[in-house]
């Protein structure tokens, strides 16, 4: 069947794509940057449109053929004061859309939303709940709460307090509740309901087979990786200190830290339904789900990260589109070096930069330079990359963003998401040269005013240590 996937590179989305493939459906993926989009989707029966929700649909048409679309899209990342506008807008215009098409189904996604007392985040979700109901085509509502898997912000964020932190003082909002699920029974759910025409205009939790504290859920963790964490709950913290703590331990942002803690102060307990017997789905406990999260990620096989998406920085979709760095009115800092051995090696180096392999010289500088950023508020190292030997246009890799991973042209482009009073740049190519080859590496930088200037110049020194170093190291060439 012709199956529309909205949020299609969001990290559900990328988890339904190769299941769908594989059931035999033709996909058309809705993003917002085609070419980021493609990099990394070539198969036959995949589709891409290019849009943007937040925009009003005027020209813009959907495939009339479609049987069932599913609706992925969430902005509680973006900020912590409009995203529930964005989120109704982008519902009411998907509902525009989708309503001039055949299709027999809406799947969405949605939050757990039992409590008397909701967060926006889980308001807004209901609000979309609401306005997607309105549309002519029935609608089936998925509602889960933690999800467990390789890339997903909370398995990331557990991950980080526990693997950093052998003891923790924390908010008393680590006594709510909670239902979690593993990813691969979402995955189940989201496919299993698909034309289930009982399931039409209904919502159903969805949740793993135990509730448990947000604590709980920390210890259970260490237990599967054989750690031993002792944790104390203080009586009092409020929101904003509970958010500071999350943005500076883990990789979190801090409009996503915010959220989160107004989220975690609410219980998601499922309501109880008999979907999952329906569907022949084995809920997965918790600590099972953390073991197969690992599985992937010493596999190196984590097929979508939360990091990975814009809503993981500030930088704007639009980045996406320039390939050429700017010229005029810029600072740069060029390098290059012969390559005495063979090409594809320097190649692979450069293709593992960053995460746990490092910058290959002045590492500790670069751990400095990422600790000022997460205290002026930016994104920091801590997102580290989703996998350690292959990069795609739009991946996020440490406090960079990935502009151009061309592996045949042997470029790759980074674009600073780091605070900055300018913008800045970081390409390495390698070109022929007569029989051999060179690697050029480049850093550019253009400033906002006389406070990008004076940071440039400051920066010199450093720039001039680090960035020899790491041409050197990239060749090879102790000199």
């Amino acid at each position: 069947m012709n199956i529309l996937l909205t949020g299609a590179n969001g990290y559900i989305g990328e988890r339904l794509i190769p299941v769908l493939l594989e059931q035999g459906h033709t996909l058309f993926c809705c993003v917002r940057n085609k070419s980021r989009f493609i990099a990394s989707h070539s198969e036959e029966d995949l589709h891409t449109i290019e849009i943007d929700f937040e925009q009003p649909a005027k020209d813009t048409k959907l495939p009339t053929n479609i049987d069932a679309a599913y609706y992925l899209i969430h902005s509680m990342s973006n900020n912590t004061t409009d995203f529930e506008k964005t989120e109704a807008a982008c519902a009411r215009n998907f509902n525009t859309l989708i309503n001039k098409t055949n299709a027999k189904q809406v799947i969405y996604m949605s939050g757990i939303s039992n409590a008397d007392t909701l967060s926006k985040h889980l308001s807004s979700r209901l609000e979309v709940e609401k306005i997607l109901a309105v549309g002519k085509i029935p609608l089936t509502v998925l509602r889960a709460g933690i999800i467990v898997g390789s890339g997903s912000a909370s398995f990331e964020i557990i991950r980080d307090l526990v693997e950093k932190l052998p003891v923790m003082i924390t908010p008393k909002w680590l006594n709510t509740k909670c239902q979690p699920i593993a990813v691969r029974n979402v995955v189940q759910f989201l496919t299993g309901v698909l034309l289930k025409e009982n399931t039409f205009n209904k919502n159903f939790d969805i949740g793993g087979s135990e509730v448990l504290t947000y604590k709980q859920m920390l210890l259970q963790y260490a237990k599967v990786r054989k750690l031993k964490r002792y944790i104390f709950i203080l009586p009092v913290m409020t929101p904003r200190l509970s958010s500071y703590w999350l943005y500076f331990v883990t990789s979190t942002s801090y409009p996503l830290a915010i959220n989160l803690v107004n989220s975690m102060k609410v219980d998601v307990i499922c309501r109880p339904n008999d979907l999952a017997k329906e569907l022949n789905i084995e809920l997965i406990s918790y600590e099972l789900a953390v073991k197969l999260a690992f599985e992937k990620i010493e596999q190196n096989l984590v097929l979508s990260s939360w990091k990975d998406a814009f809503i993981s920085s500030h930088t704007p979709q639009r980045m996406m589109e320039y390939i050429q760095v700017p010229e005029f009115g810029c600072f740069k800092d060029a390098k290059m070096r012969m390559i005495k051995g063979d090409p594809s090696t320097v190649l692979e180096k450069i293709w593992s930069i960053g995460g746990n392999t490092g910058w290959y010289y002045g590492n500790f500088l670069w751990r400095t330079r990422g600790f000022i950023d997460k205290m002026a508020g930016g994104v920091g190292l801590r997102r580290g990359r989703t996998n350690n030997t292959s990069i795609d246009a739009g991946d996020a890799l440490d406090f960079w963003r990935v502009i151009v991973a061309d592996k045949d042209a042997r470029r790759l482009l980074l674009y600073a998401e780091m605070k900055l009073p300018g913008e800045a740049w970081l390409e390495f190519q390698i070109t022929p040269v007569d029989d051999k080859y060179q690697l050029q590496q480049t850093a550019t930088f253009r400033p906002k005013g006389v406070l990008g200037r004076i940071y440039w110049y400051c920066m010199l020194p450093f720039h001039f240590f680090i960035f020899k170093g790491m041409i050197n190291k990239l060749v090879n060439n102790p000199t």
